[in-house]
């Protein structure tokens, strides 16, 4: 008797540590940026129930590409929406035509994603961006949004500090969950204090909500391109990172086209990008999920059932997202960001060489500014690269000139 369930017991015990990691990177994944989800869908034009469609839909393709494409490959890949594109979005606004356009962008960028990992040249292309220019192309767009927590403060204290302070306490006691902490302390005050209109919780039960793309040449510029290497540069070439750091070295063409079809079909409904994890995807596939990396591969499938759960909140989330001061909103996205721009700013001018290009990229792209309808993070990333090849291949002075 003993033969038998010994065995039995060890594999439940081997099997619980992924599980609880798996659980736990989708928990802080969710939690962490929700709220930036909501609230850039909303800044883009998508009414709260198609906010909670965006939401909702994207839940359910996470779900099912940590199950499927973990369980297929036996190796502990994760997968997430794109944050940083997330905050790109947030500044953007919204564009002409309005969410059907935002949409038609989605699409757009879906698609670019796939022939990514169909043409291969496009994939070099993208892995030829350097590092410290993409990361401060990332700062340079997160700059705005993490300074709304200082804003909130000093406009709204009574609801600002309370948040502050739970982050701060938790970044004390609990790190990791420092951010969890302020959402839920976030959570408290409004549904304690958002006064929700009548009938606004009518259709809190999940739905998705179709929603017909629009192309349009605004979106497209502003939008999609944009997003396209936001996406690319700050999330799925950081996950490949992340996996080689821990010992899994994949193939990266079959992920694009994965990720490009469900984004494509996200789009549909409201959704934006998804693409592989970047911070989360350390918990999946690192010795915190088990010391043996070859039984890793069921953190990313445990992931995956708590994402097609938290689908079934997201109509609800949005509801009150949408009631609530977005000043708030944004302090709390914010503080969920200030470590993406932290380690953002620390690649950005880790070597002496490329410091002075990546802060060029980085001033023009908190600048915020628009030239010729395209927005400031593809000029940041133009001036970047431009500096760093006059830098790099400048050219020979003049015979004959002197230096004074």
């Amino acid at each position: 008797m003993s033969e038998t369930t010994q065995p039995i017991q060890g594999s439940r015990r081997e099997y619980f540590q992924p599980v609880m990691a798996g659980a736990l990177a989708a928990v802080v994944g969710y939690a962490s940026t929700f709220t930036l989800v909501l609230a850039a869908l909303t800044a883009a034009g998508a009414s709260p129930q198609q906010a909670g469609s965006g939401l909702m839909s994207v839940c359910i393709a996470l779900g099912i590409l940590n199950i499927v494409v973990s369980a297929r490959m036996r190796v502990p890949v994760s997968f997430a929406w794109t944050t940083p594109g997330m905050a790109f979005l947030l500044t953007v606004g919204e564009p002409v035509g309005g969410f059907p356009a935002v949409a038609g962008a989605f699409l757009v960028t879906a698609a670019l994603i796939l022939l990514t990992g169909l043409i291969k040249p496009l994939a070099r292309l993208m892995a030829a961006i350097p590092a410290p220019i993409a990361n401060a192309m990332l700062a340079g767009m997160l700059l705005t949004l993490c300074l709304a927590p200082i804003t909130a403060v000093a406009q709204m204290p009574m609801l600002a500090l309370p948040i502050l302070l739970a982050w701060i306490i938790g970044l004390r006691f609990a790190r990791r969950y420092a951010v969890p902490i302020a959402v839920l302390v976030t959570g408290i005050l409004l549904a304690t204090t958002t006064h929700l209109p009548p009938g606004a919780l009518d259709g809190s039960w999940p739905a998705l909500v179709p929603v017909m793309p629009a192309f349009t040449l605004d979106a497209m510029v502003r939008i999609a391109l944009p997003l396209f290497i936001v996406t690319m540069a700050s999330q799925n070439l950081p996950g490949l990172a992340v996996m080689q750091a821990n010992g899994f070295v994949l193939a990266p063409a079959p992920l694009f086209i994965v990720t490009g079809l469900a984004s494509a079909a996200t789009a549909f409904f409201g959704g934006q990008t998804s693409n592989l994890a970047a911070i989360t995807a350390a918990i999946c596939a690192g010795p915190e999920a088990h010391p043996d990396k070859d039984k890793r591969w069921p953190a990313p499938i445990a992931a995956g059932v708590v994402y097609l759960l938290l689908a079934l909140a997201a109509s609800l989330a949005a509801a009150f997202i949408a009631a609530s001061p977005p000043l708030l909103i944004q302090a709390v996205a914010g503080l969920a960001l200030l470590s993406s721009l932290s380690a953002a700013l620390a690649g950005a001018l880790v070597h002496e060489e490329t410091r002075l290009p990546a802060i060029f990229t980085f001033v023009i792209t908190a600048s915020g500014i628009t030239m010729m309808g395209v927005g400031a993070p593809f000029w940041g990333l133009v001036g970047g690269i431009g500096m760093l090849i006059l830098l790099r291949f400048g050219v020979k002075p003049l015979a004959g000139t002197r230096g004074t």
